[in-house]
């Protein structure tokens, strides 16, 4: 995949997923980006994403309303179907619970039906040391990439930070690694029914 394709019928539609980080209070910035890149974005938070993020704003920066939450049975669809995902910042909670196959939020049930699609996805973690190097997130990021999933991750991304210090560090972010990593993604051979 070398980037959206841009045709007359409709742009290719990313999926934003923004996890329960501070960092999430900007991701208005990837979605810029991604926009720039020629992508239709849609913004989805988990509930603790949610508590970041100007809703209002990012609705009228995407033409899109962020979701959060499951629609209730009968509800249409207000999102268009995803062409890929892009999990940043993705929190240790969401990595962990998404490498088990937990879909007990939106935004992990997209990304496990995502997977089981054959969608491009990629995820950029944002965590600080001690959280880290927990050997279940290490597990957690290694079954994700196993899995076809492009996890952008390590010191050579963004350095970790010692515990309660992420916020001094947030203007140092690399919006734009996810959006590189996936233009890298091969999409998966469609699974078969």
């Amino acid at each position: 995949m070398n980037g959206p394709r841009i045709s007359d019928a409709r742009r290719e539609v990313l999926y934003v997923i923004a996890c329960g980080s501070p960092l999430a209070r900007q991701v208005g910035r990837l979605v810029e980006l991604a926009q720039q890149d020629g992508w239709d974005v849609c913004v989805i938070t988990t509930p603790d994403g949610a508590k970041f993020v100007d809703r209002t704003a990012l609705a009228r920066q995407t033409g899109h309303p962020v979701r959060t939450r499951y629609k209730n049975p009968g509800d249409p669809d207000v999102l268009p179907p995803a062409d890929a995902m892009l999990v940043c910042p993705a929190t240790v909670n969401t990595v962990n619970k998404w490498a088990v196959g937990i879909a007990d939020t939106l935004a992990l049930g997209l990304l496990i039906e995502g997977q089981g699609l054959g969608l491009p996805i990629a995820a950029v973690p944002y965590t600080n040391t001690a959280m880290a190097a927990h050997p279940a997130f290490r597990a957690s990021l290694g079954r994700l990439r196993e899995w076809g999933v492009a996890v952008v991750f390590g010191d050579h991304v963004v350095p970790l930070h010692p515990p309660g210090t992420g916020e001094r560090h947030q203007d140092a972010f690399p919006w734009g690694v996810g959006l590189a990593a996936l233009r890298g993604v091969r999409r998966p051979v469609a699974p078969v029914a």
